[in-house]
């Protein structure tokens, strides 16, 4: 009774793909110009890249401007150290846990050691962290935040 049952129901499973499949094909093809224009600028590539020789690589580009100051540690956290550091992933020292900060630079042996390692990457945390549009000073203001070191 059960394998009927069992039968039944993969039967039913099939003939509702079927349908459902004969219906999505029967769905009309026609996409306007307008629509097919704006999907493929949805799905043109947000930049490229150019190498020296190329002839896009003559073209000047408006160069990027910073502002003249560095952001807080506070922003650089939120941005780029909170999904490591918040939680501690790998042995992350976490934020605010004064001592296993206290620790690290102990195994570290000075603050600019404690920096260099965080610019330079160690273990499995990346160069910078992964921002590697930080400046030197912006990693330390971080450090500063998460750890509450000073240099």
């Amino acid at each position: 009774m059960a394998n009927v049952r069992g039968m039944r129901t993969f039967k039913a499973t099939i003939l509702l793909t079927l349908i459902t499949s004969a219906s999505v094909q029967a769905a009309p093809a026609t996409v306007d110009k307008i629509t097919r224009k704006e999907i493929a600028e949805r799905l043109a590539p947000a930049t490229t890249v150019c190498l020296i020789g190329q002839p896009c690589a003559n073209a000047s580009a408006a160069p990027l401007v910073a502002s003249g100051e560095p952001r807080t540690g506070e922003s650089v956290y939120g941005s780029f150290c909170t999904a490591c550091h918040e939680l501690g992933v790998l042995n992350a020292p976490k934020k605010g846990d004064k001592a296993a900060w206290d620790a690290k630079l102990a195994d570290r042996g000075s603050y600019e050691q404690l920096l260099t390692n965080s610019i330079t990457g160690i273990g499995a945390m990346p160069p910078k962290g992964t921002c590697m549009d930080c400046s030197d000073e912006e990693i330390s203001l971080a450090i500063q935040y998460m750890s509450g070191l000073t240099p």
